[in-house]
């Protein structure tokens, strides 16, 4: 996504970053990178979730940048990074990507708090048991996430009882091949409805849709096949560091019912949050909650390490 396509200025346009960075994953393909904030503050890495970008993030950015730096990346086919071969999406590809803006970003042995929404979330269960996320990984925020049987517990369509029906009707409506062309008022009021809470801004609403849409056709539907088949029940056995959890109650596409699961399965849960009235999108709907946790883990994990590791030296 082009600098066009992001939302306009305003509280939800993220900042220009400090620098910019090239991920090369273990297949070639090049991710784009932005760091936000000073060399030197504790660090944070954001993976956002399917058919969003970077401009997801940016009440984070805007945020946590004053006294941190930030990180985020375009999950493969998003934004500016590069679509690659599209047959070859899947959750380990996910992981690839990850380790690859780790290791772009952070220095060796350097500890960040990780936070991921919906699909980035996911990525952060895909990756928890490879080398370069234990290396970096003090903390994790997951946002509006699930490790599996997201169509059968999804609300998407909650008028048909759940059962096989149903998860092929959401399946396919996640997955539609047409595109989903300009954002127009029908369009705004799809996209309020599948990811937000009732009570949200027609400007929250504009700036989803935005982000949305930009994502190629091509690349949407392929993420969404994978995502149909989800199952990463095992990485979050392996996701043994800190980890929050956060959901919004009126999120349809990964519900309470996910987190809560998520939460007796984690082996190091260190807090659980579902907001009210909140939906799917819960990093733009409550943005001061979720980089308050953030700011929490950090404080708790990287801070107090770097201080004990000083005292040690």
């Amino acid at each position: 996504m082009n600098r066009r396509t992001r939302p306009a200025d305003g509280p939800y346009a993220p900042p220009d970053p400090a620098r910019e960075l090239t991920a090369v994953s273990a297949d070639g393909a090049r991710l784009h990178v932005e760091v936000h904030g000073r060399d030197g503050d504790p660090a944070v890495v954001l993976s956002h979730g399917w058919t969003c970008s970077t401009a997801f993030w940016a009440a984070q950015i805007r945020d946590l940048a004053r006294d941190h730096r930030v990180i985020v990346y375009d999950q493969r086919g998003h934004g500016r990074s590069e679509v690659a071969d599209v047959r070859g999406y899947s959750t380990e590809v996910l992981a690839d990507d990850f380790e690859a803006v780790l290791a772009a970003a952070l220095a060796p042995g350097e500890k960040a708090v990780l936070a991921g929404h919906s699909m980035g979330g996911m990525t952060l269960l895909a990756a928890a048991g490879r080398p370069g996320f234990r290396e970096h990984a003090a903390g994790v925020l997951l946002c509006s996430t699930g490790s599996s049987r997201l169509t059968a517990q999804s609300l998407v369509v909650p008028l048909l009882r759940a059962g096989a029906l149903r998860d092929r009707f959401t399946a396919a409506l996640l997955g539609l091949r047409a595109p989903y062309g300009p954002v127009t008022p029908p369009a705004r009021r799809i996209v309020k409805y599948l990811t937000l809470g009732a009570g949200s801004p027609p400007e929250m609403v504009d700036a989803c849709a935005r982000i949305v849409h930009a994502c190629p056709r091509k690349v949407r539907y392929s993420w969404a096949h994978v995502l149909g088949g989800l199952d990463l029940d095992r990485g979050v056995g392996e996701l043994t560091v800190p980890t929050a959890v956060v959901v919004g109650t009126a999120d349809r596409l990964t519900p309470p019912v996910q987190a809560r699961a998520l939460v007796a399965a984690l082996p190091y849960c260190v807090g659980s949050t579902e907001l009210p009235g909140i939906g799917h999108m819960t990093p733009v709907e409550a943005p001061e909650l979720v980089s308050g946790r953030i700011r929490e883990l950090v404080t708790s994990y990287v801070s107090d390490a770097d201080e004990l590791e000083e005292a040690g030296a």
